[in-house]
């Protein structure tokens, strides 16, 4: 970059101003699951995920745990600076004062964004390139191919275990699946965990879920990534985001539920192909998740056995206030296993994983959906504590 005069050199100094004032907001004694995940070594790296999990925090708590401040730059790729300079321009600008390390947030918001970043990583060696995006965001589709060189980091809400910590001050250690099967999954000091469990559903998937104003909040999110995100990825019309909503709005009354696209498709008033489009670009933007038959890949759609939407806090704030129990559980196990585990359908059951079968209900469930399993669980919500085969539900919850 190339600044010609104090107003210029000026406009730059804001960038590091905005950046300061977000860091002094920001503290870093709660870390995310996906935090320590995270090779920061990497030359370049994306870290994606749905709007609101708290990946701008996460960049910002890295800047302020590293200290090096003077060799540092984040900023957001939708600020008013790049109406009239470049990403590269800034990039190059850093790399001519030493700059070591630079945090792109929502990647996504600028055009030609992979060709840019293809050209830093070629020709800025020893900086450090760091980008957030919409979970959405595929790093193969962009004009410049960068999955060889920027590894993606997809971050999901908050599990269980890190509502806890964040929102009650509980901290304990992720247990393994195997612990939470043995019954080992346990809270140390709360002998009552249900009534933490029901606040989790309700608001604990997002870190903002404490706010007041949470339910609205949760539906600007839900707006915002089909209205903007998802058309501005796919350049889709303001009538295609509308479709989308009326899509996210008509599956909300139905989940969990068998897709039949030929009906769908003509009650949304799509093609089927575009139809099939759109459910995938839900899922990625983490709206909806779908539970395959034997598949864990995103574009096998024809092998769906049941939609979902993607978190509890997204039933609540798209029903009435009072969704379907059975809904909720099932939303719940599967949003927080899918995590570490790879869940498919089960023909006999709710769930599968690792080959181990698993039914969700209430305390009074019984066992006769596995009972022919050779390797058979029930997860029951509204109990405290385990026995044999029968886990507490919200236990799944401390998996990550």
């Amino acid at each position: 970059m190339h600044c010609d005069s104090a107003r210029e050199r000026c406009v730059v100094d804001r960038l590091y101003e905005t950046m300061y004032r977000l860091l002094a907001d920001t503290t870093s004694d709660f870390l995310r699951y996906k935090y320590q995940d995270i090779n920061w070594d990497n030359r370049m790296l994306g870290l994606v995920g749905p709007r609101g999990v708290g990946k701008t925090t996460l960049f910002l708590q890295r800047i302020k745990r590293q200290g090096d401040l003077d060799h540092s730059l984040f900023f957001s790729a939708d600020d008013i600076y790049f109406s009239d300079h470049t990403i590269l321009e800034t990039a190059e600008d850093l790399c001519k004062r030493n700059g070591r390390y630079l945090y792109i947030d929502e990647v996504h918001k600028y055009p030609n964004w992979s060709r840019e970043l293809k050209i830093i990583y070629d020709s800025c060696p020893g900086l450090h390139v760091y980008f957030t995006g919409s979970s959405i965001l595929d790093i193969e589709r962009g004009e410049a191919d960068l999955s060889r060189r920027a590894p993606r980091y997809l971050m999901q809400g908050l599990s269980f275990r890190e509502f806890l910590a964040l929102r009650h001050g509980i901290r304990i250690e992720a247990f393994s699946l195997e612990e939470i099967l043995s019954n080992k999954a346990a809270i140390p000091g709360v002998n009552h965990p249900i009534p933490l469990f029901e606040e989790y559903l309700r608001s604990g998937y997002y870190p903002f879920g404490q706010d007041p104003d949470f339910s609205i909040e949760l539906l600007q999110v839900v707006n915002r990534t089909l209205e903007v995100d998802i058309p501005q990825f796919a350049n889709m019309s303001a009538s295609t985001g509308r479709k989308l909503k009326k899509l996210l709005a008509m599956m909300s009354t139905l989940v969990p539920f068998k897709p039949n696209l030929a009906k769908l498709a003509s009650q949304v008033g799509v093609s089927r192909n575009n139809l099939e489009d759109y459910l995938l670009f839900i899922e990625k933007a983490g709206m909806i998740a779908q539970l395959r038959n034997g598949s864990a890949s995103l574009n096998a759609f024809g092998k769906t056995e049941k939609v979902f939407l993607d978190n509890s806090n997204l039933i609540f704030a798209l029903s009435d206030g009072s969704p379907e129990s059975g809904t909720v559980r099932e939303t719940f196990f599967f949003n927080q296993m899918r995590v570490n585990n790879d869940v498919i359908a089960s023909t006999t059951s709710d769930f599968k994983i690792k080959g181990m079968t698993f039914e969700i209900g209430g305390k009074n469930k019984g066992s006769e959906q596995i009972k022919d399993a050779m390797s058979g669980y029930i997860a029951k919500d509204n109990i405290e504590y385990g026995y044999g085969n029968i886990i507490p539900l919200w236990a799944f919850g401390l998996n990550y």
